[in-house]
């Protein structure tokens, strides 16, 4: 090499986090990679066994698919995967504050150089930008403005399609009456699935034998695997909802049938939440299923809402918000969840249909859909008063796409209002009414949701007005209370209604 030839850039590695495994995480196709299991991950805390099986096969998979290109390490923690490696080791930002010290340690040490994070529409420099001197981050404004910035469903002046940013209005029908199943009404076909394979059958071994050897301990079932581990299985799952789903999603996203726990929900989060999807590249696509006239503007509409406007919302207010979120608890909830609800173990125990049927959905698919997590178990959480900390704790191990930064802000602050009313103007509390109207669950349930004391009394709604009750004196100041505060006035039975809930305590309902 001659002395005004420029310096061979140094060789580098891109360590890639579980979370991290597109395409976009890497600068050239064929770049060299590091690929880590840490085993502490999973013997520190009880996760989901069908989410251990979804991240160990993600991460098998994208090793199989890199070849000689990847360094596959297993290991007890994730700095002695770095040892021996010659070449320099880069790695995005995580996407949790244990991993982001982590690699910031690591970094001070020289050990690895932290570039900037990857996988969500905004950076959050420009959500802090975006953020700073405004009173409060509405997610209306937010969703907005991402919108504009990405040119997302607008017209050639710049203008929300149709006319109207939110069609909430038409998403938030119930479900259709005398159908078991979204198809008998609609046709809508069921999720792409996908085939599990050898990688798959190694990994549900190695869970078998962590359990046997008391190693490792799980809660919930890991059945076949329905969702993607890799990005070819990503697109297909897309491509699948764009074609024969996206259409049929908008009308009832909000409902809850007991015989259909996927309706025409996506099911992409576990791919997007692993990073084999980008956000963008979603929004894109169902846009253009609008233009090409396939899928209808509200569902469309709300299912963009979904992608680049909640879920990035989400990602912003948990870093911006800090770590003392975390401990936020502004309805004084401080009240262990029960073994039957942490556990996943209603039968048997659990007469509540709804909740009965929410948790063992859990236990099964280590997913359901938003509402059942926020308007049944968040409802029933909030009204109990359970710790919002360790609820998003459970949240977060329990749901195959629950990571901390998912379920933080979800939890803490839309489903449990911990934070006094930073996400949410008020509590998402409601009784067995809501329910009711949104679902099929209550017509084969052992209570009544019109029913507030006695036998029949459905635990949702004496809950709610017993919740309602508890936190009084922290809510009174809040205008979009006051129509439910004063119905407390209005209810003779309210003290007989506080008993027995009182009485209820842990007990499941």
């Amino acid at each position: 090499m001659t002395d005004d030839e420029p310096a061979a850039a140094p060789v580098s590695r891109r360590w890639l986090f579980a979370d991290q495994l597109g395409p976009h995480f890497l600068d050239v196709p064929d770049q060299l990679v590091l690929l880590v299991e840490s085993r502490a991950v999973f013997r520190r805390r009880r996760f989901h066994r069908a989410k251990a099986h979804l991240i160990l096969s993600a991460l098998r998979h994208r090793a199989r698919e890199l070849g000689d290109a990847a360094i596959h390490r297993t290991t007890e923690t994730y700095r002695e995967a770095l040892d021996g490696i010659d070449e320099r080791i880069t790695v995005c930002d995580p996407t949790s504050r244990p991993a982001r010290d982590l690699v910031r340690r690591l970094e001070t040490e020289g050990l690895v150089d932290v570039l900037p994070e990857r996988g969500f529409v905004l950076p959050q420099s420009q959500f802090e930008r975006w953020a700073h001197g405004r009173r409060r981050l509405l997610l209306e404004d937010f969703y907005r403005d991402v919108r504009r910035l990405h040119d997302l469903l607008l017209d050639e002046n710049g203008e929300p399609v149709g006319g109207r940013w939110n069609y909430d209005q038409e998403n938030r029908q119930p479900p259709p009456r005398r159908v078991r199943r979204l198809a008998d009404a609609t046709g809508v076909p069921d999720p792409w699935w996908p085939d599990e394979d050898d990688l798959d059958a190694e990994v549900r071994d190695e869970l078998d034998r962590w359990q046997r050897d008391h190693d490792v301990e799980f809660v919930g079932e890991d059945g076949p695997r329905r969702y993607a581990v890799t990005r070819a299985e990503a697109v297909t799952a897309l491509e699948w909802f764009v074609e024969h789903r996206l259409d049929g999603f908008g009308p009832h996203e909000d409902a809850m049938l007991e015989q259909d726990r996927w309706l025409s929900h996506s099911v992409l989060s576990p791919a997007i939440n692993l990073g084999l999807l980008h956000p963008l590249e979603i929004a894109q696509r169902v846009v253009r299923a609008h233009t090409e006239g396939t899928a209808r503007l509200s569902s469309v509409e709300g299912f963009l809402r979904q992608v680049v406007g909640w879920r990035e919302y989400v990602w912003h207010v948990y870093w911006h918000t800090g770590e003392e979120y975390r401990q936020a608890s502004a309805l004084g909830a401080h009240d262990p969840l029960p073994r039957w609800f942490a556990e996943l173990d209603p039968d048997g125990e659990v007469g509540a249909n709804c909740l009965a049927h929410v948790l063992r959905a859990v236990r099964e698919d280590g997913w359901t859909h938003h509402i059942q997590r926020l308007m049944v178990l968040g409802n029933w959480a909030l009204q109990r008063g359970y710790d919002p900390a360790e609820l998003s704790d459970w949240f977060q191990r329990s749901f195959v796409d629950g990571y901390d930064w998912v379920m933080l802000p979800n939890v803490v602050g839309m489903s449990q209002h911990a934070d006094g009313g930073f996400m949410a103007t008020k509590p998402y509390a409601g009784g067995g009414a809501y329910i009711n109207r949104m679902s099929d669950y209550c017509g084969g349930c052992a209570y009544d949701p019109k029913v507030r004391v006695g036998e029949r009394a459905c635990p949702f709604t004496a809950g709610y007005w017993a919740f309602l009750a508890r936190v009084r004196p922290r809510l009174e100041g809040n205008p979009r209370m006051a129509q439910a505060l004063r119905g407390l006035d209005r209810l003779a039975d309210l003290d007989a209604v506080i008993d027995q809930e009182r009485a209820r305590g842990t007990a499941a309902p």
